[in-house]
């Protein structure tokens, strides 16, 4: 008798428009547990030269670690596409300043 796969599943998120505009963090700390990861995302003014930086946590969330390892898979390809973007923008051929042609 043969294995039925079962059917692709197609999430269908609603979110408000507040949550939609998201929120900035240029600062995130990644801790665990047993049983979950906790990545936290802050704002931090980094142009104080004190030795210690204000800053504002913006999100916390609590994952799973099957989650945190689909999340970690995600970025990474994420993060080679846009690699392979920038590096292919920054090549010396696809530039402006390339010189015209003699005439």
């Amino acid at each position: 008798m043969e294995e039925q796969t079962p059917p692709e599943r197609h999430y269908n998120i609603h979110t408000s428009p507040e949550v939609m505009a998201g929120v900035y963090a240029n600062f995130a700390n990644v801790s665990h547990s047993d049983y979950e990861f906790t990545i936290t995302f802050a704002r931090v003014d980094h142009e104080v030269e004190e030795a210690e930086v204000p800053g504002v946590v913006v999100s916390r969330v609590n994952v799973s670690p099957r989650l945190i390892q689909e999340l970690s898979d995600a970025l990474q390809d994420n993060i080679s596409r846009w690699q392979a973007r920038e590096g292919i923008r920054d090549l010396p051929e696809t530039g402006d300043d390339t010189p015209d042609p003699p005439t």
